[in-house]
């Protein structure tokens, strides 16, 4: 693999992480090994990608999204893989949707607290008496009406 092609695949060090994640702690994995499914997993996702692209640019638009990854992954015969990418994107927007709802709750309780001011006084000091020298507490005034 060139320089530049080097520069678009995943990181050879992730892609061994993820290799060793799947294999016994016992097991080792050759530099030749990981390099070739470095270039398998590149290419693999230039296919994908390349093919929702099309779509994208078929239908006017510059965007890709996990949709279109996962219809191009059904329209390349990986079905197996978009059917598992497909609950994954709804799981993540699921929890995605949680996260904002509950940032926009804390947000407006924030600012409900926020914009109804609310004036919190301390008790009067006490005062020393010119009598005897002692403090005395000022008196409590009933406000229960």
């Amino acid at each position: 693999m060139d320089q530049e092609e080097q520069d678009k695949a995943l990181p050879i060090a992730n892609v061994g992480r993820i290799m060793k994640q799947i294999l016994p702690p016992s097991a080792k994995i050759s530099k030749e090994g990981k390099q070739l499914m470095q270039e398998c997993v590149t290419e693999f996702i230039s296919f994908v990608t390349g093919e929702a692209s099309d779509k994208c640019h078929k239908e006017n638009r510059k965007t890709v999204n996990g949709d279109d990854i996962c219809w191009a992954l059904s329209s390349l015969g990986f079905d197996n893989y978009a059917e598992t990418i497909a609950r994954y994107l709804h799981k993540y927007r699921q929890a995605e949707r949680e996260k904002m709802n509950h940032n926009k709750k804390y947000e407006g309780s924030a600012t409900q607290t926020l914009n109804q001011p609310q004036l919190i006084l301390p008790p009067p000091p006490p005062s020393l008496s010119r009598v005897t020298g002692k403090v005395q507490n000022p008196p409590t005034t009933d406000q229960s009406g």
